[in-house]
Parts: C-alpha cells; sequence; structure tokens
C-alpha cells in the first residue's frame, strides 16, 4: 500500500453550485488541506447516470474547474482534476463491478429514490458506486467528505476495498467518512423539508454561487420560515432552522450564541444579516470566477497539469490491481 494517505472528494459536474455545494464541500477544503494531501475532482463520469445535454455538460464541467481554482486551494500542494481525463477511474471501476454483488447494489437507496422519481434505470445508474468507489481507492484516501446521503455508498467502498485486499491482495486503504458538523446538509429556501439541489427546477429554492448580490438577497429574504416570528433552532420549524444553520457555517458561531445574538429581532432583521453573511462570503469567489473562467488557455493548462498529477497515483494502484488480479500486463 502507499504510505502516504490522502484526502479525496468530487462534486457532479450536472447543475450549478449553490450554497449547499459550498458550505458542505467547497468551505471544507482549506481545513482539509491543513491536514491532508488533497485530490479534488470534477466528476463528469457520473453525470452520465442521468441524460445531459452535451453542450451544457462541457460548459458546466469549465465552469466547475473555474470555480475550483477560484476557491482557494493550492494547486502547487493539491491536485485538482476532471474524473473522465483519468481514465485509471473507469478501469477500477469495471474491476470493483466484478467484486461486488448485485445484492449490494440492489439496497443501495440512491438508486431506488432516482428510479421511483422515473430517472430511467441505466446500467450506470446501478453500477454508480462502484465507480464512486474507485474514485476513492485509486488515491489510497484515508478520509472522504460525504453527506448523510453519502454514507452508504462509502460504507459499500470499505466493503469492496476490504474484500478485495482479503481475496486478492491488501493494495487499498481502507477509507473513514468526514461530515461536517454543521451545515452539512442545507435545505431549500422554498421548501426546508427538502436538500438544496443543483437540479431543482425553481430557482428560488437555492442560492447559486454566481448569483449576483441583489438576487441572493432577494431570495433569502423570500425563504420559507413559519408564522412564530422569534429565532428559535428546532426541528419541528425546518425553516429558520436552516437559515441558522447557514449563518453558524458562515460566521463559525455556535447555535447557541446565534440564538441569544438575534432574540426579540425578528424574521426580517435575521434574514437581512443571513443575506449580507452569504453575499460578503460568495462576492468574491464570484468577480475571481469570471476572470479564470474567461481565459480558457489557462483552464487548458490547469486541467491538462491535474490530469498528470492524478494519473501517477491512480496508475500506480491501478497497476498493482492488476497485478493482483493475474492480469498480463505488457
Amino acid at each position: 500500500m502507499n504510505e502516504k494517505k490522502s484526502l479525496i472528494t468530487g462534486i457532479a459536474a450536472s447543475g450549478d453550485l449553490h450554497l449547499g455545494s459550498y458550505l458542505g464541500t467547497i468551505a471544507q477544503w482549506q481545513e482539509y488541506a491543513m491536514t491532508y494531501p488533497c485530490f479534488f475532482f470534477i466528476a463528469d463520469l457520473h453525470a452520465l447516470t442521468t441524460k445531459q445535454d452535451p453542450k451544457s455538460l462541457h460548459d458546466k464541467t469549465l465552469d466547475m474547474y473555474a470555480m475550483y481554482l477560484v476557491s482557494g486551494i493550492d494547486v502547487e500542494k493539491h491536485t485538482v482534476f476532471v474524473q473522465s481525463q483519468v481514465p485509471e477511474h473507469a478501469e477500477l471501476g469495471w474491476i470493483l463491478s466484478c467484486v461486488a454483488s448485485t445484492g449490494e447494489l440492489n439496497r443501495m437507496t440512491q438508486f431506488k429514490d432516482k428510479s421511483s422519481k422515473g430517472v430511467v434505470s441505466s446500467l450506470g445508474l446501478y453500477a454508480y458506486p462502484c465507480l464512486m468507489a474507485a474514485d476513492i481507492l485509486l488515491y489510497q484516501a484515508e478520509k472522504v467528505p460525504v453527506g448523510e446521503d453519502q454514507k452508504q455508498h462509502l460504507e459499500l467502498t470499505r466493503n469492496l476495498a476490504e474484500r478485495f485486499n482479503r481475496d486478492y491482495k491488501p493494495i487499498f486503504t481502507i477509507p473513514d467518512p468526514v461530515i461536517p458538523k454543521v451545515a452539512a446538509r442545507v435545505m431549500s429556501l422554498q421548501d426546508p423539508t427538502k436538500k438544496m439541489s443543483k437540479s431543482d427546477e425553481n430557482s428560488q429554492n437555492s442560492v447559486f454561487l454566481l448569483d449576483t448580490p441583489d438576487v441572493i438577497t432577494k431570495k433569502i429574504k423570500r425563504a420559507v420560515t413559519d408564522s412564530e416570528n422569534h429565532i428559535a433552532y428546532d426541528p419541528t420549524r425546518p425553516g429558520i432552522s436552516n437559515l441558522i444553520q447557514i449563518y453558524a457555517a458562515l460566521s463559525k458561531q455556535s447555535i447557541e450564541d446565534i440564538v441569544k445574538t438575534f432574540q426579540g429581532r425578528g424574521y426580517g432583521v435575521f434574514k437581512q444579516e443571513v443575506a449580507d453573511l452569504v453575499v460578503s462570503r460568495l462576492e468574491p469567489m464570484r468577480n475571481d470566477y469570471y476572470k479564470v473562467r474567461e481565459d480558457s488557455a489557462y483552464l487548458e493548462k490547469m486541467m491538462r497539469l491535474g490530469a498528470e498529477k492524478a494519473s501517477v497515483v491512480a496508475k500506480k494502484t491501478l497497476t498493482e490491481a492488476y497485478d493482483a488480479l493475474g492480469l498480463v500486463r505488457v
């Protein structure tokens, strides 16, 4: 096994990045980068599990890569790449699909949920957890940031790694989850019982990273709360609780301190404070994004460098897996 452990995280290249993506993933990257050599990737192959418009997928991959580059990641120390540009992901994904059982894949709740909502049940959607496992295991990742809805997939990854290590050769590091304690699950602004989603048809449900300050403020001011009009964190009051979680994650304050600070000040005041805080955090990144996104030569150069760095590690792991399986290499 590789001696140096790492952390890996990726976001599917579908839809626009929103506040949930930022708080649940991007905002945590600086902390992770202080502890681990990190791999940050755009999961464009995963996006293919549902039908994509080719031009839209192409553009959104570039959009997302530019956003990664302005998120504060030190690209000299860490690796930022696009999944499809490192073919070892697909190769190890096939190997792991031969290690997984249909019984295990049948139990994956995301496949069930998407199928029940009318998403075409393709083989790719069914085997998606095997590709996710490959994404992680290729880089000997010790830590993997995941939301609650991905914990089941990470558990499958652990099972597949342990099975391969036992049946063939101890190659893979067994990864552990990292789940942010605050705002790991940012909810929809208009329906706070649902998670904020890139694919939501109602744009008012999400604050997108490229929204203008005026749009952000209007969305948060219109966020669904309740008729109580006093600040309290209570699971039976999901609307105001969601806004409190967002404020806590951005301000680094405890929920208890926030509730005390805004006692007696009402929803209008609090929503304005939340909006101002969101704008102050996202606006500098938005401005930098447009500078990077318009420089296509720079984007292509960084993609090539990122893919080359990722491939060095991925090829080593894949070669070890092929040798363990007895596949002939020339």
